[in-house]
């Protein structure tokens, strides 16, 4: 039996105005329910947030610059969608260091996991989609530069195409980008991945499973990554307001078994991260945020 480290922090979840659409409250809410089932007996690992060094190595310099500084341009503002706020801030530069220790921390232990990451609409020299800077881009490019890694396949599994992290690694060949996602969703414009299985609207549990089954374990074998990243968003579900799929919570929950399972049966490490989640139900959302925890925790089990 192996404990699976969880890393979060307090400032994943950032102050933001009343009533606005984006349900910042989820990333508190999913801390105290990993915490109330007990998956996380340690505590968390607490990281660090991300200098603007650290970041600039995905992202544009003079992007980060001017987030740091608070003087990101009011359309860049209004196409990221979340004021940008200290808080919102703070936020960003936290989610960046909790995916790189989350992937550390893969790579010591085989699993592991961030309570927030997953933004994946950061591009290179611009946020959008509620993404500030790309989490994942950055954690992927920070240990291939420092040789902890040579290859990583990241697995999007968010209902919206990866647009963000296609632009920030169009330059990195040992870093391959899969996104499978509702095609007529977020991002009309998309940003070829390095491959992309768009999905028709409503499908459902079964021929989603199918059509994972049909691409990862190849992508697995071909590339024999040193690290997976997995975007575990939930908005694929029946109920999220911003998906078009219609996944149940048993149908995440398998997403979720499947995608650990082929990366452990292979001995590869893997880093989840929690993606997209839309709904006004903050209780349900995080509960369903929570699936991919458990899934580890019940990998982490038979280790």
């Amino acid at each position: 039996m192996k404990q699976v480290p969880i890393v979060s922090h307090p400032a994943y979840q950032a102050v933001m105005p009343d009533g606005h659409r984006f349900p910042m409250r989820k990333y508190g809410r999913l801390a105290e329910i990993i915490a109330e089932k007990g998956l996380a007996p340690g505590g968390f690992a607490k990281p660090e947030e991300a200098s603007a060094e650290l970041i600039a190595l995905a992202h544009d310099r003079a992007y980060v610059d001017q987030v740091f500084a608070g003087s990101v341009p009011h359309e860049i503002e209004r196409r990221i969608g979340l004021p940008m706020s200290e808080s919102v801030v703070r936020r960003a530069r936290a989610s960046a260091g909790g995916t790189l220790l989350a992937a550390r921390l893969a790579l010591q232990h085989g699993l592991s996991g961030s309570t927030a990451g997953g933004s994946h609409h950061g591009q290179r020299e611009t946020g959008a989609g509620f993404c500030v800077f790309n989490d994942v881009a950055i954690a992927a490019k920070a240990l291939h530069a420092e040789g902890a890694i040579r290859h990583a396949l990241i697995v999007d599994l968010d209902v919206h195409q990866g647009d963000g992290t296609a632009d920030c690694l169009r330059d990195e060949p040992d870093l391959f980008t899969f996104s499978m996602h509702a095609e007529k969703n977020y991002p009309l414009r998309k940003i070829p991945s390095d491959l992309d299985v768009g999905l028709p609207d409503a499908m459902e549990d079964d021929a989603y499973l199918e059509a994972l089954q049909a691409h990862l374990p190849r992508l697995l074998d071909a590339i024999e990554p040193d690290l997976v990243f997995f975007n575990a968003g939930v908005d694929p579900h029946r109920d999220d307001k911003l998906g078009r799929l219609a996944l149940s919570d048993e149908g995440l929950r398998r997403r979720d078994d499947y995608v650990i399972e082929q990366a452990r049966s292979r001995q590869i490490p893997l880093v989840a991260v929690i993606g997209g989640g839309y709904s006004p139900d903050v209780e349900a959302l995080a509960r369903r945020h929570a699936t991919v925890f458990e899934a580890m925790a019940a990998w982490g089990e038979r280790e």
